[in-house]
């Protein structure tokens, strides 16, 4: 019997996949368990409708992170920091910190565990980060530190 399964099944296969099990094991496992629903015609149409949905849902925001990329690397972000003097500063600046400024200063909301700082900041200068945005974009974000 063939099936579409509504959620992960160890063994037999992901979420929305079209598998070949026994009727038995259908009917008395998957079907009560609501694990999985049978694959008629209209199911069938369903799954594909959903699987195009996602695919253009997944391409827009692929197109969304590649034009952000294109912004944060033609910018130069300025980050105040309370320092002690002679370019030292107390403590040092945080992914929060320049997830913060970067909403402040150019209205860009960013998870601050998609900015990776290499080094950690501790004096005034200017760094480059880097900003994780999904789909294997990276883009690189000069960050200014000056005294407060």
């Amino acid at each position: 019997m063939k099936v579409i399964l509504l959620q992960d099944v160890r063994g037999q296969g992901k979420r929305g996949e079209m598998i070949n099990v026994s009727d038995g094991y259908a009917r008395n496992f998957l079907f009560p368990r609501k694990l999985a629903q049978e694959a008629t015609a209209d199911n069938v149409n369903t799954m594909r409708m959903n699987d195009k949905a996602k695919r253009e849902k997944e391409q827009k925001a692929r197109e969304e992170a590649a034009e952000l990329s294109g912004k944060l690397r033609e910018m130069t972000l300025v980050v105040y920091a309370k320092g002690g003097g002679a370019g030292r500063l107390f403590g040092s600046v945080t992914s929060q910190e320049i997830a913060d400024a970067l909403m402040a200063q150019e209205k860009i909301d960013l998870d601050k565990r998609k900015i990776v700082i290499e080094d950690a900041i501790k004096t005034v200068g200017v760094y480059t980060v880097k900003v994780k945005l999904g789909y294997g974009i990276d883009a690189p974000l000069k960050v200014e530190v000056k005294e407060k």
